[in-house]
């Protein structure tokens, strides 16, 4: 067992540490890629918003310069006419975009009508919006607004100038497309890329989601896993982070940082027109984490390995000793009280087998002395009692003798009367003297108990019928004698004339507790493989004292007793390996329960003994 918890010991302490270094390089691993990630998203918001700086102010010299051509001057003056026509001037817009590399460039009269369009010529005669709205717009520098064309909308980055030439201004509305080339643009670090979402109508769609990565993409990672990052972001404007599952591998996992891009207004009036969406692929980190796991399963594993053969070679340096201290002890236990180890050492471990050399030799030296101090005692204490027991039969013996002296001297004539009284009470004193005699030579050659099959029952009730003349006979109260027998009581193995005499002697006291009669209670039950025989009285009881003292040699509280009916149950009771104990108060009546070992546990006792 101590092996087997200095393994546990060793292979937990490689376990925790292990387990403890894993999880703080995790943790220190994941606040580093964090970082690492929050860095990157930075990085490349900073040159998104770069790029797109730059595009609106390439748009916006480009329209500047397309304002202040000579065409448009031209075409301004010819239009500030009165009943000017725009007709000829259909194909302007979109021959100008060709050459000034835009995507977007429309022509627009001072009261919004469209004189051309180059991204939906169709438009033209029709207005463009306010006039001041316009007006406004050619003031700011370039900004986001989604374009109505033929097939849909696009979104793009615009700005609005305007050629003042005549009564009559005219406005140039020019911009690019904000698409999967603008993104492409962009400069990726590894493991990033970028995404706009085209915020169109009401509810989430995937086609609007623009990717420049391969178009392979998405069958593996659906659009529509972006929708609940793209609705938080559309509903509060602002930016949001979120990891995205694309499948059940964790290897394909992305942390993108939504950016909202709002189009033209004032304060929270600005339309989310399209979604920035920032892309961190979690694979290095994935990779990483399971090449720390993989590394912290080697080392536990070795770990673990090493703490069997570490504890194996501490269990064999430590166990060894306490094995043999232990087994030394045992033996002490049982008697042996020259048993010694073998120091084999200066260390913790030899300290402890010298001192235990040294405890057994000072516990012998003090067994010697207490056993001749308990001899010294017990002599003394028998010679104390047999001095007791015997003087109060020698007192009338000396009397009867004296009387017998003296009535011969003073009067031979009665001598002969005297001498038959005084016959009788030495004959009755010398049975006496036998009497205790014979007692103490009982309890000194106690033989030593028979074991044979025997049914504990049939014991009890042989007891109670010897006794019950006895407590039924005339001149007394009567006692009645209950038998609570268990039917179902196991046979064991013991000495039936010796259990007999012990049941005798409890039932004597019992009567003599009880002289003015009561009832007499003989029980026996089993309990966890013992068995158990109780004889209880009605009597007077016992104080606290007296059930202390009263399996003591010699204690008796009775006139008349020697004090060794208990002693000698109780010695039978213990040489059939069981124990007897009373359980009594004053005016309550007194129990004797006597616990015999049943069969298995004496076949226990027989090998432990062996």
């Amino acid at each position: 067992m101590f092996r087997r918890k200095l393994l546990t010991v060793f292979a937990l302490t490689v376990f925790l540490s292990v387990a403890a270094v894993a999880l703080l390089v995790s943790a220190v691993t994941r606040r580093a890629f964090e970082r690492s990630e929050e860095e990157r998203t930075a990085a490349l918001v900073t040159q998104f918003r770069r790029e797109f700086s730059r595009q609106g102010e390439d748009v916006v010299r480009r329209v500047e310069a397309i304002a202040g051509s000579e065409d448009l001057s031209r075409m301004a003056v010819k239009l500030s006419r009165p009943q000017a026509d725009a007709g000829p001037y259909f194909e302007l817009a979109r021959t100008t975009a060709e050459n000034s590399r835009l995507d977007f460039l429309e022509f627009v009269e001072s009261d919004g009508t469209i004189i051309s369009s180059a991204q939906w010529p169709a438009k033209f005669g029709y207005p463009e919006g306010a006039a001041g709205s316009l007006a406004a717009s050619a003031d700011q520098g370039a900004f986001l607004k989604q374009e109505d064309l033929q097939d849909g909308t696009a979104l793009g980055l615009f700005a609005v100038r305007v050629t003042r030439v005549g009564e009559r201004p005219v406005y140039v509305i020019g911009g690019r497309r904000l698409d999967r080339s603008f993104l492409s643009g962009i400069d990726m670090p590894v493991g990033m890329r970028v995404l706009l979402y085209q915020n169109q109508g009401q509810r989430f769609a995937g086609e609007l989601v623009v990717d420049p990565s391969a178009p392979a993409m998405e069958k593996v990672r659906p659009a529509a896993r972006l929708e609940p990052l793209v609705d938080s972001v559309r509903q509060s404007k602002e930016e949001a982070t979120s990891l995205v599952h694309w499948s059940g591998e964790t290897s394909e996992d992305e942390v993108f940082h939504a950016i909202p891009l709002l189009g033209a207004g004032l304060g929270k009036d600005r339309p989310v027109l399209a979604i920035l969406l920032i892309g961190n692929s979690r694979r290095g980190y994935v990779e990483l984490m399971r090449r720390i796991r993989s590394a912290a399963l080697m080392v536990g594993g070795g770990g673990i390995l090493l703490a069997i053969l570490l504890s194996s070679w501490a269990a064999a340096r430590v166990t060894r000793p306490v094995e043999q201290l232990a087994h030394a002890a045992q033996e002490v236990a049982a008697g042996n009280w020259n048993a010694r180890v073998d120091v084999l050492g200066d260390d913790e471990l030899g300290q402890l087998a010298d001192s235990f050399n040294r405890m057994t030799t000072e516990l012998l030296g003090q067994k010697e002395r207490l056993m001749q101090a308990e001899r010294v005692a017990a002599w003394r204490e028998l010679a104390r009692r047999l001095a007791h027991e015997l003087k109060n039969p020698l007192f009338p013996l000396q009397l009867t003798v004296e009387n017998l002296v003296r009535a011969r001297q003073q009067n031979p004539e009665q001598f002969e009367e005297v001498f038959r009284e005084s016959s009788r009470t030495l004959l009755a004193e010398i049975a006496n003297l036998k009497g205790i005699i014979g007692k103490f030579s009982e309890f000194s050659t106690m033989p030593q108990p028979q074991l044979r099959r025997l049914q504990i029952n049939e014991v009890i009730r042989g007891v109670a019928q010897l006794f019950q003349a006895q407590m039924e006979g005339p001149g007394r109260a009567k006692i009645s004698c209950e038998l609570q027998l268990d039917p179902h009581l196991e046979p064991i193995s013991a000495d039936a004339e010796l259990l007999h005499r012990a049941v005798s002697n409890l039932v004597l006291n019992a009567i003599d507790a009880m002289p003015q009669g009561g009832t007499m209670t003989l029980r026996t039950r089993p309990d966890n493989g013992k068995v158990m025989i109780e004889v209880a009285d009605t009597g007077a009881g016992l104080t606290p004292e007296e059930c202390e003292q009263i399996f003591t040699p010699y204690y008796t509280s009775k006139e008349h007793g020697t004090g060794l009916g208990l002693a000698i149950v109780q010695s039978v009771v213990s040489d059939h390996g069981g124990r007897i104990r009373v359980q009594s108060a004053p005016g309550r009546g007194t129990t004797f329960v006597i616990e015999l070992p049943g069969d298995s546990i004496q076949r226990r006792l027989l090998v432990e003994h062996c």
